[in-house]
């Protein structure tokens, strides 16, 4: 575990799978980006979900809970996807069961970040939350987008990942940079979602932020590099420089959900890339 003033932060695994590596970067010419991450023969390449645990000390917090255990055979297939439990068993070798989680935050709602959120039940077969005791907090306008049932997002935000969380009455819905818990502050940040939010995180002085896709991994540190997923392109190109100065100059943790090789890393400002790694963590 890492610490952040007295709290302290553990990566989380809610699963890996392989994507296509286009989709990843957009815009960016392949042969700029494979330099970087290597794809397979079927251009595609990993995806890790690094969930962050924060204890602090008064209670269990949860960032994002990957893609569960619901996906269909053939999407397991199609994404090569880790099977099993790997949010269960990630959770297990920090000593937690799904009951010790007292609150869940979601970055936004995508398959790959609200999926594991919910789960069907192995004795009666119907769909339940993952965890009996959490509130879930989520940007209102995220979830008011994803629940609407826009055909233009047909397939974007799987149902059965959200409902539950309203039926179970512990949905807390907030609005813009808000104040989650003691120490844990949302960031709205549009660009990659219209109302995505990144996770800050501090105590005693320290600080982290889970960047969420706004900048999903170390090689999208270059401020015109995004993804193909991304519903505004100019917010952020607008809004990933903005955050990212704010953790060099305060030299904060950025913590990446994406990131196949390291899970989070000091920044410094770089004239090629914009920024650059200064020092990087594997785990937290």
């Amino acid at each position: 575990m890492t610490p952040i003033g007295n709290f302290q932060l553990a990566t989380i695994s809610g699963g890996r799978y392989l994507i296509d590596g286009g989709t990843m970067f957009g815009v960016v010419p392949k042969p700029l980006w494979e330099r970087r991450i290597p794809a397979d023969e079927k251009n595609r390449i990993p995806q890790p979900t690094n969930c962050v645990l924060v204890k602090t000390g008064q209670q269990n917090v949860l960032i994002d809970s990957g893609y569960g255990t619901k996906l269909p055979d053939k999407q397991m297939k199609i994404l090569s996807a880790e099977e099993g439990d790997p949010l269960a068993t990630s959770l297990q070798s920090e000593g937690l069961d799904f009951d010790a989680i007292d609150v869940v935050i979601l970055s936004h709602l995508h398959f790959d970040h609200a999926g594991g959120c919910t789960r069907y039940d192995d004795e009666s077969g119907n769909l339940v939350t993952t965890f009996p005791n959490a509130e879930f907090v989520v940007q209102r306008r995220e979830w008011n987008t994803a629940t609407a049932g826009l055909p233009e997002l047909r397939g974007v935000y799987p149902q059965e990942n959200l409902l539950p969380l309203q039926e179970s009455g512990r949905l807390r819905l907030i609005d813009g940079d808000a104040r989650i818990l003691p120490g844990i502050h949302s960031i709205l940040t549009g660009g990659h979602t219209q109302w995505h939010q990144s996770i800050m995180i501090e105590d005693g002085g320290e600080a982290a932020i889970y960047l969420a896709d706004l900048c999903p991994t170390t090689h999208h540190l270059p401020t015109l590099w995004g993804m193909s997923y991304d519903v505004d392109v100019l917010q952020i190109r607008r809004k990933k420089p903005e955050l990212l100065s704010r953790i060099v100059e305060n030299n904060w943790l950025a913590l990446f959900d994406h990131d196949p090789d390291f899970v989070a890393a000091r920044l410094e400002r770089d004239d090629r890339r914009d920024f650059a790694v200064t020092e990087t963590y594997p785990r937290l």
